[in-house]
């Protein structure tokens, strides 16, 4: 079973939440403040968060950037910011999806499932796979990532993200194809997102991230992977 730490400071709020999430089978935990949601990671055993980004004490940004610098455990930001440039700023903390208040809990749920499935699938290369001889490595059964020798912190989208592109070398693949792979078919937001996303991931993993190996762009089209399987 599933555990979600919802984190909100409207008691209101996560008392739906919470509702929704316990009707479909999942474990809740619930925090009202940024500190006490950090502490609540930090004990362990949560698998995905539900984060306002409006809190009393540090906003849900900051507490997004705390976990990221240790933890890929998937978020879900939730925000009265509906423009496109918040949600991509959202996104590029480090952020797995993004819902906008007011939402309907269902939609939430559904984002909930949707978001662990993407970040629970692991079938997706060799156990140990290693490109231009050893500089990046990805490392299946465990879901990690080393550049250099050094883990690369990603978070689940960008994982598999890179997976999909790094299974298929020199495939070029379209945002919709992408979007397809990583969010699901049924995802209906911006497509762009994923350049969002490759951007986290170029950051992490290149060298010079505006002149990337690994991750090529195809102008017009979308992405392809670059780099000698070793």
């Amino acid at each position: 079973m599933k555990t979600i730490l919802v984190v909100d400071d409207e008691d209101k709020i996560r008392e739906v939440i919470v509702s929704y999430l316990q009707k479909e089978g999942f474990r809740t935990a619930e925090a009202g403040s940024g500190q006490e949601a950090l502490r609540t990671v930090r004990q362990g055993g949560v698998d995905l968060l539900v984060l306002d980004l409006m809190l009393p004490d540090m906003d849900g940004e900051q507490v997004c950037r705390e976990i990221r610098r240790s933890d890929a455990i998937p978020v879900l930001m939730l925000t009265a910011k509906a423009s496109k440039t918040n949600q991509i700023h959202g996104l590029s903390l480090g952020a797995d999806d993004y819902l906008t208040k007011p939402f309907d809990p269902r939609e939430l749920v559904a984002r909930v499932r949707a978001v662990l499935r993407r970040s629970d699938d692991s079938q997706l290369l060799a156990d140990r796979v290693s490109f231009r001889n050893g500089h990046l490595e990805i490392d299946s059964l465990r879901q990690v990532v080393f550049c250099q020798g050094e883990r690369v912190s990603l978070t689940p989208i960008e994982y598999k993200l890179l997976v999909a592109l790094a299974r298929y070398p020199k495939r070029s693949f379209t945002r919709d194809e992408l979007v397809d792979k990583i969010m699901g078919f049924a995802y209906d937001g911006d497509v762009r997102t994923i350049d969002q996303h490759v951007k986290n991931i170029r950051q992490k993993i290149e060298k010079d991230p505006k002149n990337p190996i690994y991750i090529q762009t195809v102008y017009g089209s979308g992405y392809r992977f670059s780099g000698e399987l070793l």
